[in-house]
């Protein structure tokens, strides 16, 4: 009878701590940093630069899931950076597609939300030092999202919003197709949908943006650059050594002429202007430097290489990519002997492309993602990979004309911002205030 009734005991005082532990903080009675220390108990927290309309800012580096289904998989360290200025306001999650700068976005200024900025998992300061290249999944960086986002919904109750630019943009866009019900309206700038590891539509479009005397000088530079191969070499060599940028991943000869390759793409990509293209007797070094201006050698450096190696892996395995058109230079190549830039991943590791998931986000996106903001350039060669919703789908797509990748709303006439910020306050209400950008 007594091992009974102590069992009871037990059994009582069992259920009584359990029901504690699990029985929710009124967060409301606490300050904002101790609101995001009972959301986020095993993070980091500390405080960062307040800018803008912000009242608080800290940098939170979490222990995030490999797997968020298989938790024995390990964890890795995530930074994040969350802007707080107002409970009752809406709120703008950032899907950064690389590291993340903490700064305010666009988006952010326009609603004077809370911001929440999310380093891609395995870029930046939350890349581990060996890289499990299995984790690096589309799903698993939306899964992050959707981890983050569920704990903050706790204390910003109002409108969710996510925005992202270039590669950040089509995260927008993958994660409202795999959790359609976390962000209420997604605003996408410059992103791509890609068909597959070289999408020709980027070629396509370089090919007809512009006038044909632009596009005749194009290519007349980059065959002026490699008729004098041994001269802008030189030049090259010199800024190598006095930048101290090492090409031992990729010799420096096989990047002048990935570089060259690259100038097209990078001459519509940021806007670059006809006007200003060297003529053929220019000198070695106003050619190098208008090279190095529009395309840049960074991306072929051991550096560049060693950085964007996560994302090359995300392009040939889910993503996709462009690849490069010879046909301009074919005959004066010595070095890069493919169109694909599949080298660029890591090596001795599976980059198997599956061609379906970007059609599924593609399928969603065109049909169902209804309240979501287009931004695009005209002239970015990305976009011609951008999606087109159905006439049905409640969307907007805005394309600047002349525009390039670093496009944005203020860039638009006030018609056109107008237009913008209409559909904004249909999709947000009435009561959201917006603020238009002066």
């Amino acid at each position: 009878m007594k091992a009974f009734k102590r069992f009871t005991f037990l059994l009582i005082v069992s259920i009584s701590v359990i029901s504690c532990s699990t029985k929710k903080v009124e967060l409301s009675k606490l300050t904002f940093k101790e609101q995001l220390k009972v959301l986020f108990p095993k993070a980091k927290i500390d405080s960062v630069k307040i800018a803008d309309h912000f009242l608080n800012a800290f940098e939170l580096t979490l222990q995030q899931p490999l797997d968020h289904n298989s938790i024995e998989a390990g964890t890795f360290e995530h930074h994040i950076y969350i802007s707080h200025s107002d409970y009752k306001k809406p709120t703008v999650l950032i899907t950064e597609g690389y590291n993340a700068r903490h700064r305010t976005y666009e988006l952010s200024k326009i609603l004077k939300a809370n911001q929440v900025m999310v380093e891609y998992r395995f870029y930046g300061k939350s890349r581990p030092d060996s890289i499990q290249w299995k984790y690096l999944k589309n799903d698993a960086a939306v899964a992050d999202y959707h981890s983050i986002v569920t704990k903050l919904k706790r204390i910003y109750k109002r409108k969710w919003l996510s925005t992202g630019i270039s590669k950040g943009g089509e995260t927008v866009m993958i994660y409202k197709s795999k959790y359609p019900n976390d962000i209420d309206i997604a605003v996408p700038y410059v992103a791509p949908l890609i068909n597959t590891q070289q999408d020709v539509r980027t070629n396509d479009l370089i090919n007809s943006v512009g006038t044909i005397e632009c596009r005749d000088n194009i290519q007349k530079f980059q065959k002026t650059i490699l008729k004098n191969r041994d001269k802008i070499m030189k030049e090259f060599k010199t800024y190598a050594s006095e930048k101290k940028v090492s090409f031992t991943k990729m010799s420096i000869d096989e990047a002048l002429e990935h570089a060259v390759l690259e100038f097209p793409f990078s001459f519509w990509q940021w806007g670059s202007k006809c006007e200003e293209i060297p003529k053929e007797n220019a000198s070695p070094k106003e050619l190098f430097n208008y090279l190095k201006q529009v395309s840049g050698f960074y991306l072929f450096s051991d550096k560049g290489i060693y950085n964007y190696l996560p994302s090359f892996y995300q392009h040939m395995t889910e993503l996709g990519y462009y690849g490069y058109d010879f046909s301009p230079v074919k005959d004066l190549l010595q070095h890069v002997k493919t169109t694909s830039l599949a080298s660029f991943g890591p090596q001795k590791v599976d980059l198997s492309y599956n061609p379906n998931y970007i059609k599924e986000v593609r399928d969603y996106i065109e049909n169902n993602g209804d309240k979501i903001l287009y931004i695009y350039g005209g002239n970015d060669p990305w976009r011609a990979c951008a999606p087109n919703p159905k006439p049905n789908v409640d969307a907007l797509k805005m394309v600047l004309k002349d525009g390039h990748h670093s496009t944005r709303i203020k860039h638009f006439n006030k018609e056109d911002q107008q237009k913008i910020y209409d559909k904004l306050q249909s999709w947000l209400g009435k009561n959201v205030e917006i603020y238009p950008i002066k």
